[in-house]
């Protein structure tokens, strides 16, 4: 009654004075290294808040405006101060520009797809609980793009060496490990068939996370570039707040927003099904490894059965809609994105080699972002 809803509020705005107070306090700190950065972000942040997303309480451009506010603070750094760029410099910057274009056009196509994203269903009735998801994105793309500020703030004297190459080539594995995980998904959750399945396929089969292993992956490089440049230099403070960016990354996707919603998601769904703890107790968390193959014949409860696939009344409309979203997807991603048809052919082909429902594993989760959110980004 009332009081339940006087109650939940009462939550919301502790929720809010909670993640705005921590959110504020490290933004200050943040503004002590990198002030201009800092307030560009905060500032798009709060007015794409203030001007749609509190008069509207809607979150459709939250993802977008995160990706405009990362082109935002790499634009600034390279334009804010008239110094010859090094090779380093614009290739970094360059890296950055790639990865948010990815990301926020992905992000912003699932919300298109899905009309809304439920994480802010509990947050929207409440201007502060809500604006602390604003805050947060605010700090997180700050923090996250630390690398690509601190060494466009200076001279780059340090010379070129094998090391950047390395570094170079792991931001390449990284990248392509966490578009190819996207798509994977994305294309999974397209097929009606799907609906109600977590995904096992692909890199997933291999991985829990494989995107965020490769999100991780990929500011790891971007931090030990920037390092090593910041020792070469003995610049210690860019040598050593460049691993802000992966150390929170880190903290953010396995501790914060992103394999804890994820898996309690997944548990909630899925924790009974001896499939999905066959996968879950198999399965890297992270790191790619060996898949855990298909659920032992013994394994599944007499009686144990499939999720129901979506209805037939509903499958024509479903399928219509998927076959729009996978040229989206493929318009996006080119060669990345695959068949959703031929993907459910080879599940079907699987399964009936097992027996098993579990061999085509079943269903999708929403990525968690973007991250801040995705991201988390799934």
């Amino acid at each position: 009654g009332d009081e339940g809803m006087v109650s939940d509020n009462g939550k919301r705005y502790i929720r809010g004075c909670i993640t705005n107070g921590i959110g504020g306090l490290l933004l200050l700190a943040l503004y002590q290294a990198l002030p201009t950065y800092t307030l560009v972000s905060v500032g798009i942040q709060l007015a794409v808040y203030l001007l749609h997303g509190l008069p509207q309480r809607s979150e459709k451009y939250y993802d977008l405006s995160g990706s405009a506010t990362h082109l935002a603070l790499i634009v600034t750094s390279l334009v804010s101060a008239s110094r010859a760029r090094t090779p380093r410099q614009l290739v970094c910057a360059v890296g950055g520009v790639i990865w948010l274009t990815r990301l926020g056009s992905f992000l912003f196509l699932r919300i298109q797809k899905d009309g809304k994203d439920e994480r802010f269903d509990h947050l929207k009735p409440n201007w502060l609980a809500f604006l602390g998801a604003w805050t947060l994105q605010a700090l997180w793309v700050a923090l996250i793009q630390a690398p690509i500020l601190l060494i466009n703030d200076v001279d780059d004297a340090a010379p070129l060496g094998p090391l950047d190459a390395l570094a170079l080539a792991a931001w390449l594995v990284g990248f392509l490990v966490e578009a190819l995980a996207d798509v994977q998904k994305f294309t999974f959750r397209l097929d009606p068939s799907n609906r109600h399945k977590f995904i096992t396929t692909g890199l997933w089969s291999n991985s829990r996370h494989p995107n965020y292993f490769g999100e991780i992956t990929m500011w790891t490089a971007m931090a030990a570039c920037v390092s090593a440049a910041g020792v070469a230099m003995g610049d210690l403070r860019v040598a050593t707040l460049a691993w802000v960016s992966p150390a929170f990354t880190v903290v953010l996707l396995l501790k914060v927003s992103g394999v804890p919603m994820v898996q309690k998601a997944g548990e909630k769904k899925w924790g009974s099904d001896p499939a999905y703890r066959h996968y879950m107790a198999n399965t890297n968390l992270l790191l790619p490894g060996r898949a855990a193959g298909p659920l032992p014949a013994d394994a599944a409860a007499p009686g144990d059965t499939a999720v129901p696939d979506a209805t037939p009344s509903t499958d024509k409309a479903l399928t219509r809609s998927a076959s729009k979203q996978q040229g989206k997807a493929e318009l996006m991603y080119g060669g990345l994105a695959t068949s959703a048809r031929a993907r459910a052919s080879l599940c079907n082909e699987v399964e009936g080699e097992a027996g098993s429902v579990a061999a085509c594993a079943p269903g999708s989760l929403v990525l968690v972002p973007s991250c801040v959110l995705g991201y988390a980004r799934s």
